[in-house]
């Protein structure tokens, strides 16, 4: 059977298929992805670069997204053409639609069983747009911007046999005429190799000690950095032997940029007057290593983010054991629930995130059976070899 993998950094979500696949035998793997995709060597890849557009200000605000897209499409239909050149015209194609490079596939590959990954469905209600006044008050005008967004992953939707959302909310915000074609299924997470360990030292960090952690892509509004900072002045003075690790980059993943400076530095200089900043500790954008032997220090875990995709961090600190606060926020709450595999608080409750992770850290045998819980959530629920996997790859062949 050959198999095609469309995304713009591939291998993306389908590292984990795609190897699986490789591995089984009995199918010839391609993907497509731009010139600075990683790539694997066990898919052969056709790159492509995108062409300059026009100039944005001579594109109708509400199409900038989709000129780029279409822009992408194009490049991808030159990089289907080479493959199909070869002889390649696949059963399977797997495609991400959030660039728009889906377009072409179907009259490209007319045979082809097209399968998206449905991440997120922009606008409408219990979403990331207008969550936080703070930082978005929408207009009008921005949730017709936010609908023509969809144009791509609506397009795939049409010309799909079936779908996969890793989260059953993040499917549930697709219209309901599209939900019976998408099966909930997240990528995995490998509860063999993330698991709960003995603490082994770690940088200037011993085995035993108070540690508080909190882990995202980036130190930015969406994944609550501000909420967390602005709490952490009372709860380090509430524990004096706390330490907090805070793992990120400096730049933006998600939202707006900030005018000037970035988010870590704007946040961080709003509270360091009411910190000691020796037990403060930023350590960027870890190795994948080092980052889990962090979680296994992990007294507290504060995972926190707007109505929006679920980040992987939050599970794979569940497989590790860590007792995680969350925010009670949709894409939380569908995995933690209150009081038996984690603890949930408000995400704008300031007050509550102080008082749940004081009793966190000073009460560590309290919350050990939520730790074993959270373990035991993630194996049941999201395994990669033992749950994701198959179902990816019945889907794939059609088998459901």
């Amino acid at each position: 059977m050959d198999v095609l993998f469309v995304h713009n950094n591939f291998p993306g979500q389908y590292r984990h298929i795609a190897r699986s696949l490789h591995e089984a035998g009995g199918c010839r793997l391609f993907a497509i992805g731009t010139k600075t995709a990683q790539g694997m060597p066990e898919v052969s890849m056709a790159r492509y670069a995108v062409a300059p557009g026009q100039d944005p200000a001579a594109v109708h605000p509400f199409a900038r997204r989709f000129d780029t897209e279409m822009r992408r499409a194009e490049a991808v239909i030159d990089a289907s053409l080479k493959l199909k050149s070869l002889g390649f015209d696949p059963q399977v194609a797997l495609v991400h639609p959030g660039w728009g490079e889906n377009v072409p596939l179907r009259s490209l590959f007319p045979r082809a069983r097209i399968i998206p990954y449905c991440e997120f469905f922009y606008g409408g209600a219990d979403s990331d747009v207008g969550f936080d006044p703070e930082f978005s008050n929408p207009k009008a005008t921005d949730w017709g911007r936010l609908a023509a967004w969809n144009a791509a992953s609506l397009i795939a939707l049409a010309d799909a046999q079936a779908a996969v959302s890793p989260t059953a909310w993040q499917k549930s915000r697709y219209p309901e005429i599209f939900q019976p074609l998408i099966q909930a299924v997240h990528d995995g997470i490998d509860t063999d190799a993330i698991r709960p360990r003995a603490a082994a030292p770690w940088r200037a960090i011993e085995p035993g000690e108070e540690i508080l952690t909190y882990v995202a892509r980036n130190l930015e509004p969406y994944r609550g950095y501000h909420v967390f900072m602005r709490a952490l002045p009372r709860i380090l003075r509430a524990r004096p032997k706390a330490r907090v690790v805070i793992v990120g980059g400096d730049g933006v993943s998600y939202g707006a940029r900030p005018r000037e400076g970035t988010w870590k530095q704007i946040f961080l200089d709003e509270v360091k007057g009411e910190l000691d900043l020796s037990r403060v500790h930023f350590a960027g954008q870890l190795p994948y290593g080092a980052y889990l032997g962090l979680l296994n220090h992990s007294r507290a875990h504060v995972y926190l983010t707007y109505p929006f995709v679920l980040s992987w961090s939050a599970l794979e600190a569940m497989a590790s054991g860590c007792l995680v606060v969350g925010s009670d926020t949709s894409p939380v709450s569908e995995v933690i629930r209150h009081g038996q595999n984690g603890l949930l608080v408000p995400f704008f409750d300031r007050d509550a995130l102080v008082e749940t992770v004081v009793s966190a850290l000073a009460e560590p045998e309290r919350y050990a059976g939520l730790r074993q819980e959270a373990r035991r959530t993630i194996v049941e629920g999201y395994d990669l070899k033992r749950v994701c996997l198959p179902r990816q790859i019945a889907i794939l062949k059609g088998f459901s």
